[in-house]
């Protein structure tokens, strides 16, 4: 939900209310019950959570082979550490 923030163009207040976006504007100050107003503010960044994006999440293979814990290369019966064929 976006962050509005309000003044009060009679005694000058000024607050933030979580609204959302079909929310009806305030008109009403909580001090006062003066006449507000909505300030347009700079907005916010993006924020991501969690441990993050990389580059190497989505890498293609473009069909080479690869070794590694998982696979098995050469033809031998345990995983290598080194590149296909190598010794």
């Amino acid at each position: 939900m976006p962050t509005y923030e309000y003044e009060c163009l009679d005694c000058g207040y000024r607050f933030e209310k979580f609204q959302q976006m079909s929310d009806k504007r305030l008109s009403e100050c909580p001090e006062c019950a003066g006449q507000l107003r909505r300030l347009i503010g700079p907005g916010a960044g993006v924020i991501f959570k969690g441990k993050g994006f990389y580059e190497t999440d989505y890498k293609r293979d473009y069909g080479r082979t690869r070794c590694g814990a998982e696979k098995t290369c050469c033809g031998s019966d345990t995983p290598c550490d080194t590149p296909p064929c190598e010794s």
